[in-house]
Protein backbone atom coordinates (compact mmCIF):
# COMPACT_ATOMS: atom_id res chain seq x y z
CA UNK A 1 0.00 0.00 0.00
CA UNK A 2 1.42 3.34 -0.57
CA UNK A 3 0.82 6.96 0.48
CA UNK A 4 -2.70 8.34 0.16
CA UNK A 5 -4.13 5.12 0.33
CA UNK A 6 -6.52 3.65 2.72
CA UNK A 7 -5.06 4.82 6.24
CA UNK A 8 -1.22 4.35 5.04
CA UNK A 9 -0.47 7.81 5.80
CA UNK A 10 -2.15 7.79 8.75
CA UNK A 11 -0.26 4.85 9.86
CA UNK A 12 3.24 6.49 8.54
CA UNK A 13 2.14 9.89 10.84
CA UNK A 14 1.69 7.69 14.11
CA UNK A 15 -2.25 7.38 14.03
CA UNK A 16 -3.86 10.13 16.59
CA UNK A 17 -0.79 10.11 19.03
CA UNK A 18 1.51 10.98 16.44
CA UNK A 19 -0.64 13.64 14.43
CA UNK A 20 -0.79 15.25 18.08
CA UNK A 21 2.86 15.72 18.35
CA UNK A 22 3.20 16.62 15.41
CA UNK A 23 0.35 19.46 16.14
CA UNK A 24 1.94 20.48 19.11
CA UNK A 25 5.33 20.81 17.45
CA UNK A 26 3.66 22.99 14.64
CA UNK A 27 1.73 25.63 17.23
CA UNK A 28 5.24 25.78 19.21
CA UNK A 29 7.12 27.14 15.79
CA UNK A 30 4.07 28.98 15.52
CA UNK A 31 4.54 30.46 18.77
CA UNK A 32 8.41 30.65 18.63
CA UNK A 33 9.55 31.89 14.79
CA UNK A 34 9.63 35.83 14.06
CA UNK A 35 8.74 34.40 10.71
CA UNK A 36 5.11 32.97 11.95
CA UNK A 37 4.13 36.42 13.99
CA UNK A 38 1.61 37.11 11.70
CA UNK A 39 -0.07 34.03 11.42
CA UNK A 40 0.01 33.44 15.28
CA UNK A 41 -1.65 36.69 15.58
CA UNK A 42 -4.51 35.15 13.80
CA UNK A 43 -5.13 32.99 16.33
CA UNK A 44 -6.54 32.75 19.94
CA UNK A 45 -4.20 33.36 23.00
CA UNK A 46 -4.80 29.64 24.06
CA UNK A 47 -4.41 27.38 21.42
CA UNK A 48 -5.88 24.43 23.01
CA UNK A 49 -9.05 24.56 20.32
CA UNK A 50 -6.74 25.48 17.35
CA UNK A 51 -4.88 22.12 18.10
CA UNK A 52 -7.43 20.21 18.87
CA UNK A 53 -8.74 21.02 15.35
CA UNK A 54 -6.62 20.67 13.26
CA UNK A 55 -4.96 17.12 14.88
CA UNK A 56 -8.61 15.89 13.99
CA UNK A 57 -9.04 17.69 10.70
CA UNK A 58 -5.00 15.59 9.60
CA UNK A 59 -6.46 12.41 11.22
CA UNK A 60 -9.44 12.49 8.26
CA UNK A 61 -7.08 14.37 5.74
CA UNK A 62 -4.47 11.48 6.21
CA UNK A 63 -6.74 8.72 5.99
CA UNK A 64 -7.93 7.84 9.45
CA UNK A 65 -11.06 8.68 11.82
CA UNK A 66 -13.15 11.34 10.70
CA UNK A 67 -12.52 13.19 13.70
CA UNK A 68 -13.17 16.47 12.45
CA UNK A 69 -16.46 16.09 10.81
CA UNK A 70 -17.59 13.67 13.90
CA UNK A 71 -17.36 16.97 16.26
CA UNK A 72 -17.31 19.92 14.32
CA UNK A 73 -19.18 18.80 11.46
CA UNK A 74 -18.07 19.30 7.57
CA UNK A 75 -15.41 21.79 6.61
CA UNK A 76 -14.60 23.75 3.48
CA UNK A 77 -10.66 24.22 4.34
CA UNK A 78 -11.22 27.40 1.73
CA UNK A 79 -14.39 28.94 3.42
CA UNK A 80 -12.84 28.03 7.07
CA UNK A 81 -9.95 30.51 6.37
CA UNK A 82 -11.72 33.33 4.55
CA UNK A 83 -11.58 35.06 8.00
CA UNK A 84 -7.87 35.53 8.00
CA UNK A 85 -5.74 37.65 5.70
CA UNK A 86 -4.02 34.36 3.89
CA UNK A 87 -1.35 35.89 1.71
CA UNK A 88 1.70 34.56 -0.05
CA UNK A 89 3.50 35.70 3.27
CA UNK A 90 1.00 34.16 5.59
CA UNK A 91 1.09 30.58 3.75
CA UNK A 92 4.79 30.38 3.88
CA UNK A 93 5.31 30.51 7.51
CA UNK A 94 2.32 28.20 8.18
CA UNK A 95 4.48 25.66 5.84
CA UNK A 96 7.48 26.68 7.51
CA UNK A 97 5.88 25.96 10.57
CA UNK A 98 4.82 22.62 10.10
CA UNK A 99 8.03 21.64 7.97
CA UNK A 100 9.91 22.03 11.39
CA UNK A 101 7.65 20.25 13.11
CA UNK A 102 7.75 17.65 10.44
CA UNK A 103 10.78 17.26 10.51
CA UNK A 104 11.63 16.55 13.76
CA UNK A 105 8.85 13.90 13.65
CA UNK A 106 10.09 9.74 13.61
CA UNK A 107 8.69 9.47 10.28
CA UNK A 108 10.39 7.94 7.21
CA UNK A 109 12.16 10.62 4.87
CA UNK A 110 9.87 9.61 2.20
CA UNK A 111 7.13 10.08 4.17
CA UNK A 112 7.91 13.87 5.33
CA UNK A 113 8.17 14.77 1.68
CA UNK A 114 5.64 13.08 1.04
CA UNK A 115 3.45 14.83 3.94
CA UNK A 116 4.98 18.13 2.70
CA UNK A 117 4.05 18.16 -0.54
CA UNK A 118 0.75 17.13 0.04
CA UNK A 119 -0.20 19.75 3.09
CA UNK A 120 0.86 22.28 0.83
CA UNK A 121 -1.87 21.74 -1.52
CA UNK A 122 -4.97 22.59 0.92
CA UNK A 123 -2.49 25.96 1.91
CA UNK A 124 -2.02 27.15 -1.60
CA UNK A 125 -5.54 26.78 -2.07
CA UNK A 126 -6.43 28.82 1.11
CA UNK A 127 -4.48 31.34 -0.37
CA UNK A 128 -5.54 31.15 -3.64
CA UNK A 129 -8.94 31.63 -2.77
CA UNK A 130 -8.19 34.94 -1.16
CA UNK A 131 -7.26 36.55 -4.62
CA UNK A 132 -9.42 38.69 -6.50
Amino acid sequence: MQYGELDCSYQAAGELAGIEKLVDRFYHYMDTLEEAKAIREMHQPDLAHARKRLSYFLSAWLGGPKLYSENYGPISIPSFHQAFPVDASARDAWLLCMDKAVQEQDYSTDFKVYFMQQISVPANRIMQAQQP
